[in-house]
């Protein structure tokens, strides 16, 4: 396939770089940052810089923030050839995706969005890897009118480049999951560094510190607009997390030895069940 990657950032950089290590697919690189594009090419993580030629492109993958990706896909999806494919990385779907198939479908062009649960704490496009993709998670999220054949083709795109499980399934349930999984994450790493401690810990941290606070280094910018976008589910989420952290907390205030011993063996349990899940052993 002709492939045009927009946005050469972490995910954007190391899909160029990924397509070029692991396929025979031919590869244009697209970033608002002329020098990143010159540093794809001498990287040869892309083989050609976008020249201002939209048409002739088999697939898009649009790696923007959400709100960048919308504003790119209104003012340039009618210049590309009809029945171009149309893809994003973005780590929301929702009505996000609503938007974005229909703004291809007033176009002539077919839209499909995914998700690489990929990333590091830091970006751009001197931190992405052609690697990045090895193992991962990749989610894609067909709508009631997306094409089986455009399914196939990143299903079989993402595998190229080293997926692990790929997971089908809607833009709703998506978000809903991630949520959950990723969002909250980020969150509360977020707020756990906003202790004075932070800078006292060296010489006093360990793994479990560096596990918590490592996302703390997140864009806040894209955050904020995957936040948003996603406030809903997220909130459910939050007040969930808070109405358990109080439980703790109480135990601690009451001095009550028992009821911390029950919620600790009862997060214990949950995640060896979970565990044992993911082995595909029974609970």
């Amino acid at each position: 396939m002709k492939i045009l990657v927009v946005g050469l950032g972490l995910i954007g950089g190391s899909l160029c770089k990924a397509l070029k290590k692991y396929t025979s697919h031919f590869v244009t690189g697209c970033d608002i940052n002329h020098d990143i594009e010159f540093s794809a090419l001498r990287d040869v993580a892309i083989d050609e810089e976008f020249n201002g030629n939209f048409s002739g492109f088999d697939l898009v993958i649009v790696s923007l923030f959400p709100e960048a990706s919308e504003k790119y896909m209104l003012e340039n999806a009618h210049k590309f050839s009809k029945g171009t494919l149309i893809t994003d990385v973005c780590g929301i779907k929702g009505s996000f995706s609503s938007r974005m198939n229909q703004i291809a479908k007033e176009n002539g062009l077919y839209y499909l969005g995914m998700h690489p649960m990929a990333g590091k704490e830091f970006g751009g496009y001197h931190n992405s890897s052609a690697d990045l993709f090895q193992n991962a998670n990749f989610i894609i999220t067909p709508s009631e009118n997306s094409r089986t054949e455009d399914f196939e083709t990143l299903a079989n795109l993402v595998k190229e480049i080293g997926a692990g499980k790929i997971v089908n399934t809607s833009p709703e349930n998506h978000d809903r999951m991630i949520a959950y999984t990723s969002q909250l994450a980020h969150i509360v790493s977020s707020a756990y560094v906003k202790s004075p401690q932070l800078d006292l810990e060296c010489g006093f941290s360990g793994g479990s510190f560096q596990d918590m606070t490592r996302i703390a280094t997140m864009n806040e910018k894209m955050w904020t607009d995957l936040f948003m976008q996603n406030k809903e589910h997220l909130i459910f989420e939050l007040e969930l997390l808070i109405e358990n952290l109080d439980k703790y907390k109480a135990a601690l205030k009451n001095g009550d030895s028992e009821e911390m011993l029950r919620l600790i063996a009862e997060g214990r349990k949950l995640k060896e069940n979970n565990l044992r899940h993911r082995q595909g052993q029974p609970n």
